[in-house]
């Protein structure tokens, strides 16, 4: 009996080792971004709607079976200018609703969404209310980019039903390599104490540069990057996993 619980115990330690995900933000708008595929690792990737590279990134990125998830542009508190395919507090359900469907149409490939910018619309409760019923009735997962600390995403995810998960770290809001492996560092830490991490990083040169080091940094600790997708959809068997043995 003793020696069954030393190897289930083996098992669960093996399967629930730190994991991380990195998500590369604002993938579309420029040609090098296609780049990004070219690192190797289970990075996964969020396209902006309707820029000029959005579906053949989204394309190449399936064959490379990569993770490929739609980051649509929601209201910011600055007023920044948004883009095509924005959610915006001045719409009703209907005029969301039919945006976001319209942009998730466009792009067949994608298995969740996040937000980009949203520092104003991510706290308001119902139009995320909104955004979460559309993922419920297409089984897509949403993950908060949290550029607001008031955000209610994933308060209204969880109502809903919809799988969630939110960012720990930016990666390079400083591009240089002292502040990303600075930024790196934290993720690990996080990743270690917790059991798993979520990083967003953007397609500047700097961060595609810099992101091998990254994965192989990672590796020496004995942590795994994963796609966000397995990170997300393993949540609640981690979360088992943890009252079991407490």
């Amino acid at each position: 009996m003793y020696l069954i619980l030393l190897i289930l115990n083996f098992y669960s330690v093996q399967s629930f080792a730190a994991r991380v995900a990195i998500l590369i933000d604002d993938i579309g708008n420029h040609a090098n971004d296609l780049s990004a595929l070219e690192i190797s690792g289970q990075l996964s990737y969020a396209i902006l709607p309707y820029t000029p590279y959005a579906d053949s990134f989204s394309k190449k990125a399936a064959i490379l079976d990569r993770d490929v998830i739609l980051h649509v542009p929601m209201e910011a508190v600055s007023g920044k200018a948004l883009g095509p395919g924005a959610l915006t507090s001045d719409m009703d359900k209907y005029a969301l609703q039919k945006q976001l469907i319209e942009a998730l149409d466009d792009y067949p490939k994608v298995i969740g969404i996040n937000n980009h910018m949203g520092s104003f619309l991510t706290q308001k409760v119902v139009p995320m209310a909104w955004t979460m019923e559309i993922l419920r009735d297409r089984d897509l997962f949403f993950v908060d980019s949290k550029t607001s600390k008031d955000s209610q995403a994933q308060n209204m995810a969880k109502l809903f039903g919809v799988a969630n998960a939110s960012r720990h770290v930016f990666l390079d809001n400083i591009p240089s390599e002292k502040q990303m492996m600075f930024r790196l560092r934290q993720l690990i830490h996080i990743a270690k104490k917790s059991g798993s991490g979520i990083a967003i990083a953007h397609p500047y040169p700097e961060t595609i540069k810099f992101l091998p080091s990254a994965i192989h940094a990672l590796e020496k600790e004995g942590i795994e990057l994963v796609p966000i997708s397995q990170l997300i959809m393993d949540k609640p068997i981690r979360l088992a996993n943890q009252t079991n043995t407490n």
